[in-house]
């Protein structure tokens, strides 16, 4: 498993801090790749920008989306991963602090397949990014 990326986009850097401990401290061990803004991303996974050249065909496994984002908000991005047959069906879960309905509305309208606030409490964010690895990294089966 530890072959497989997991692209975290999520410009706040205690944010990235506390998902790659969380990582850690649940023994996933998949690469890590993070976007710090929505373009970024978007490069990464479209082989763009700093990126180009990179290996297209090789997509994450998973994509930890953060809503409120620099230079293409998260909404946008997940807008063209889902436009995009080579990324349509990567599975993306929004992890974010926002509550608002509209913002959960319109991610499942785009095709996310989870939402998720993001817990405030280390233990329960940490307890989070666990389910999240076990159901999406060994218990989802892939297209």
């Amino acid at each position: 498993m530890s072959g497989k990326v997991i692209l975290l986009i999520e410009d706040n850097p205690s944010d990235v801090a506390l998902t790659e401990r969380a990582l850690k401290r649940n023994n996933i061990t998949n690469t890590l790749v993070v976007a710090q803004d929505g373009q970024e991303g978007l490069d990464y996974l479209f082989g763009a920008g700093p990126y180009a050249g990179r290996d297209v065909a090789a997509l994450p496994v998973l994509i930890l989306l953060d809503l409120k984002l620099p230079k293409v908000d998260g909404l946008d991005v997940l807008r063209q991963i889902r436009a995009d047959a080579r990324t349509r069906r990567v599975p993306v879960v929004i992890l974010t602090s926002s509550r608002e309905e509209q913002d959960i509305a319109a991610g499942y309208d785009l095709g996310v397949n989870s939402y998720i606030r993001k817990p405030v409490d280390f233990a329960q964010f940490s307890e989070t990014v666990r389910q999240l690895g076990l159901y999406w990294l060994v218990l989802n089966e892939a297209p």
